[in-house]
């Protein structure tokens, strides 16, 4: 599979950028598995040895290429059962090195957000950006209705053509590794790519958050320990977040070990299992900088643009594989985690039973309960991914989640134990579970549905009659394994073409020399002219494009 051309014409010079750097930090080998063009392959020259890890590498490769590669980076670290642990202790280091664009380059941004002159909503506006980020920068104001302070989050500008341009790149490359390194395969890198895709996509609007932020408000287990910035939804929009300017401390002036720090840590836990087991709702990132303390103690969570959903059969499936975990019975954990995956590919189940083994001892001793729960369980997802397990992208940031709770709950108490936190929210699932009245509706909606699709089969199966009788019946079907032929015969067109256009331009040309068509310059048609120099670029162009191809 190859770049199309036009594709390639509006990304040639971000192309080039991204193989260029990827290959500066040792990558070049990984690049010459891939059928990159000519073009690209020129910049790989020789590969250099580097003293850092890969790992350290790649996270350095996505600073150097800008906001997009940064924001990738972060989504990517959230995504468990696709990346390794150390990759993922990486790229959680990842800097937004964005310095904030003008006020006068965002005011546009604004105005379109509030629909109206933000005079008019603001009695005073900081225009001076108080923090930047890739996606996004942040501006201190003050409501004219109010008074009150609130925080306005603005999008900067133009952003959306960088991302498809730089996802597109990203799409192509997923493919090619996917087709050419059989170790990737089992990862699916087109369908994460798609996935972060999507994510960013819908990251990127405000509104989302904005609903996000009021669910989690009304929903809130603890609201006299826990809190979020009070949204200011009616002058929110797709592009512009206005809530509350929150004052408090950071998790960091917290003294460890101290009464305060062992009640805040055992709070964020709490509140943070019940968000992810009973809620259903939770924040995708709670780490120490996403958190502040105010002056009143509680506990606030900022940033709610990575979220995350699980349905009650998500979470009761969460419920047995933590069970599972617990125990250390690497067995029940396998079965649980292909049942949740709903996948239908052939599993090695011995080798992925050995793999969850391997996974649960190197980060928890079931004996004892010590152990570092939040990794054990990236290291579980990595294990479904790598023996195909494909579990909704959600189970995922619930991992990031946990792995944040118990990092930052360790930071603020020594003697933090996860296992302590999260029994007691799965006791209480069981027992919802489990409760005879919830049993029986449950089974009486099962008898409904089945009745209720029981009745439709008769109708479904005399439309699929219907079909056949009137010859218009149609299966899809797809024969994987032939994108390179369409891109074979995509070239082969593409030159047949421009061989068309030589010809009608040197017949056409000739014509013009002949009968002296004006206007005339020293003596020949300067049309024919034009049209023979046209004709022998373009037949250059063809002949180095057909011998730079015959290698493959």
């Amino acid at each position: 599979m190859s770049l199309k051309p036009f594709e390639f014409i509006a990304n040639a010079v971000r192309a080039k950028e991204i193989v260029t750097v990827l290959a500066r930090y040792g990558f070049a080998d990984l690049l010459q598995k891939l059928d990159l063009p000519p073009r690209l392959l020129s910049a790989l020259g020789k590969i250099a040895p580097h003293k850092r890890s890969q790992w350290e590498r790649l996270r350095i490769v996505m600073e150097e290429l800008g906001p997009t590669f940064i924001k990738f980076g972060q989504l990517l670290s959230m995504r468990p059962d696709v990346v390794p642990e150390p990759l993922i202790k990486e790229l959680r280091k990842l800097q937004e090195k964005v310095p904030p664009v003008s006020f006068e380059q965002i005011r546009p941004i604004l105005e379109e957000g509030l629909g109206q002159d933000y005079h008019a909503v603001f009695s005073e506006f900081d225009e001076e950006a108080i923090a930047g980020a890739s996606m996004a920068q942040v501006h201190r104001a003050r409501l004219a209705l109010t008074g009150e302070l609130v925080a306005v989050k603005i999008q900067r500008p133009a952003l959306e053509k960088v991302i498809d341009a730089d996802f597109d790149i990203l799409m192509w490359l997923a493919k090619q590794a996917h087709e050419r390194i059989e170790d990737l395969r089992p990862i699916n890198l087109p369908d994460v790519i798609e996935t972060m895709r999507d994510g960013l996509e819908r990251e990127l609007d405000f509104r989302r958050e904005a609903r996000g932020l009021s669910f989690f408000s009304r929903r809130n287990a603890y609201p006299e320990e826990v809190c979020a910035p009070k949204i200011f939804e009616d002058i929110c929009s797709r592009r512009v977040l206005v809530m509350e300017w929150v004052e408090g401390r950071r998790l960091e002036s917290i003294v460890p070990g101290s009464e305060e720090g062992r009640r805040l840590s055992q709070v964020g836990a709490r509140s943070m299992f019940h968000q992810i087991m009973i809620s259903g709702y939770f924040h995708a990132d709670p780490h120490a900088g996403n958190i502040r303390v105010l002056p009143d103690g509680k506990l606030c969570f900022l940033d709610w643009g990575a979220t995350g959903q699980l349905t009650q059969r998500m979470r009761y499936g969460l419920v047995d594989l933590f069970r599972a975990f617990v125990k250390a019975d690497a067995e029940q954990v396998t079965r649980i985690g292909i049942n949740l995956a709903d996948t239908g590919e052939s599993i090695d189940r011995r080798r992925m039973e050995r793999d969850v083994n391997l996974a649960i001892r190197e980060h928890y001793n079931a004996d004892t309960g010590e152990g570092d729960v939040g990794r054990a369980i990236l290291s579980l997802l990595y294990v479904f991914g790598r023996n195909g397990v494909d579990l909704a992208g959600d189970y995922s940031l619930m991992a990031k989640a946990i792995l944040c709770v118990e990092e930052t709950g360790a930071t603020l108490d020594e003697s933090f134990n996860l296992k302590d936190e999260f029994e007691p929210v799965l006791k209480r699932l069981v027992k919802e579970r489990r409760n005879p009245k919830r049993m029986a509706e449950s089974f009486r909606d099962s008898v409904l549905l089945g009745l209720e699709q029981l009745q439709g089969m008769p109708e479904e199966a005399l439309r699929i009659l219907k079909k056949i009788e009137k010859d218009n019946l149609k299966i899809n079907l797809q024969h994987r394994g032939l994108e390179d032929l369409d891109d074979a015969i995509s070239d082969a067109s593409n030159k047949i073409t421009l061989g068309i256009i030589i010809g009608c331009l040197l017949v056409g040309s000739s014509l013009i020399v002949t009968s002296n068509v004006p206007p005339i310059v020293f003596g020949f048609p300067i049309l024919g002219i034009v049209g023979y120099v046209l004709s022998f670029l373009l037949g250059l162009y063809v002949a180095f494009d057909i011998l730079r191809g015959r290698p493959k």
